[in-house]
């Protein structure tokens, strides 16, 4: 009989246990129910802001400003006023005073150097689109993470350190939002 009897305290034991279990399943679905929704809203606003920083990068490359005659403020008086514009002319993938110092540079030979430079600007909006519309958004990502890099051995090369760290911060981030595309709720293409 004291057999049975301890047989069935722990048998009641082990179903309050099962029950107690139950609570906290429950209650840690409803944590990561949460954290699910926090690591959403997380990715999405690092993807907005890797895709917005990648789009007006790109077509900044397409700026220049030119001096305009404005009326001045007695008549026949003209000012002149810079203003910047766009245009598929004003194409510029890196300011002239970088590109004499990379031209320098043996370890960036001409023939790496002239597709980089041509397709810099239009990587950075395709990739920039790309990842703002969720089409291909791990692929994206990684392309923009070796576009960053691409840069930093450049800057490397030429000892600009202050650019580096930013180009660091970058693909950091990039890195982020690689580990948080799991979360990637709103997307075209959510597979890539």
């Amino acid at each position: 009989m004291k057999w049975r009897a301890a047989r069935v305290a722990e048998i009641w034991r082990q179903c309050r246990g099962a029950t107690d279990q139950k609570k906290l399943m429950k209650e840690s679905k409803n944590d990561s129910c949460c954290s699910s929704i926090e690591n959403t809203l997380a990715f999405l606003l690092l993807r907005l802001w890797l895709a917005t920083r990648a789009i007006v990068t790109g077509i900044e490359k397409f700026g220049s400003f030119k001096v305009v005659e404005k009326p001045g403020p007695e008549a026949d008086t003209f000012i002149e006023v810079k203003e910047k514009f766009y245009a598929l002319t004003n194409y510029a993938a890196i300011p002239p005073s970088l590109k004499d110092k990379f031209a320098q540079e043996p370890l960036l030979p001409t023939a790496a150097t002239t597709p980089f430079y041509a397709s810099l600007g239009w990587l950075l909006i395709l990739l920039g689109v790309m990842l703002l519309l969720g089409i291909g958004t791990r692929i994206s990502l990684f392309l923009q993470g070796l576009l960053y890099t691409g840069l930093t051995v450049g800057l490397i090369l030429i000892k600009q350190d202050d650019g580096i760290a930013w180009l660091g911060i970058h693909v950091g981030l990039v890195a982020l939002a690689l580990l948080l595309v799991k979360h990637n709720r709103l997307s075209i293409l959510k597979k890539w």
